[in-house]
């Protein structure tokens, strides 16, 4: 089924090129600007087919049709916990042990969950993740069911990540090492100094501690591989259960790292969305030891 969506030129946008505005207001890619050019009737204003040098005037209605994907991934059936949906987008909130694709040795992804979704609802999307998370890290993933909506994303989502690491930390602070693949390795990363790695900015405050652990709220301003985890080991306080990282097993068999909380403005209505995902059970089972209740109510108030 088509996904149609429809703007109506503001005042500010009087005599512009049909292109200006939407590669302007509407924030369309020049990728998707391309496409849409090849789709008959993809592009239209006031109900006809436009070309993107027409001038536009106030009040006019912009209408783009974006083509259904002809692709949808190919199902590998695994749990699927679904916290929000509409025509543009889907919320899951991932299960740890599950990674984004598909590896040797490993069937169930995050992917082949998708394809198996879309042959039950009927609907037809690619796997469009605006971002990524670790295989064995839990919480939210957004994925853009067109790519309308994944260009207007990428970059735009603030998340909030919950942690626990070993040690006591408190109060709040942020660590601004560079990071690097580590030498002789292809997955592994470590912190460097700057200009040997890519820049990486986490944010970090402490909610509760026991002494042994505390509980952390971390914001990203970069998006780089394994950052949080190799932020927090080389300030000497490395994620519990995170043995690729210098942390112990003996509390939880995974990096105790969930993706909790996101605020994001919706591509198409513009409305702002605040979503929360739930704990697992593991993470919860870590926190009940460190003597820490109600972690969802916490994380609702952060």
């Amino acid at each position: 089924m088509l996904r149609i969506l429809e703007f109506t030129v503001p005042p500010s946008y009087e005599s512009v090129k049909l292109r200006g505005f939407l590669r302007g207001y509407c924030a369309l890619s020049a990728r998707l600007l391309t496409a849409l050019k090849q789709v008959p009737g993809g592009i239209q204003v006031n109900g006809l087919h436009a070309r993107v040098l027409q001038i536009l005037h106030t009040g006019d209605c912009v209408r783009l049709c974006l083509p259904e994907d002809g692709k949808i991934p190919d199902p590998v059936p695994a749990p699927l916990a679904v916290v929000y949906e509409d025509a543009d987008l889907l919320v899951i909130n991932k299960q740890a042990g599950l990674p984004m694709y598909a590896r040797p040795g490993h069937d169930a992804s995050l992917c082949g969950a998708i394809g198996s979704y879309c042959r039950t609802t009927g609907e037809r999307f690619a796997f469009r993740p605006v971002y990524r998370i670790d295989k064995d890290t839990t919480g939210l993933v957004v994925l853009a069911k067109n790519a309308y909506a994944a260009a207007c994303l990428a970059g735009n989502i603030e998340k909030t990540y919950y942690a626990v690491c070993e040690g006591c930390m408190r109060g709040a602070g942020s660590i601004t090492a560079s990071i690097r693949v580590k030498p002789g390795h292809t997955v592994q990363r470590e912190a460097c100094d700057a200009g040997a790695g890519e820049q990486a900015v986490t944010h970090w405050r402490a909610l509760a501690d026991d002494g042994r652990f505390t509980l952390l709220a971390c914001r990203l301003e970069t998006g780089r591989t394994h950052q949080i985890r190799v932020h927090f080991s080389s300030s000497g306080h490395p994620l519990a259960g995170d043995d690729f990282y210098g942390g112990r097993t003996e509390w939880i068999g995974r990096q105790a790292l969930h993706c909790g909380r996101m605020k994001l403005t919706h591509p198409v209505t513009g409305r702002e969305l605040e979503i929360i995902g739930s704990f697992p059970d593991d993470f919860k089972e870590l926190l009940k030891k460190m003597g820490v209740k109600n972690i969802q109510t916490l994380a609702a108030n952060d």
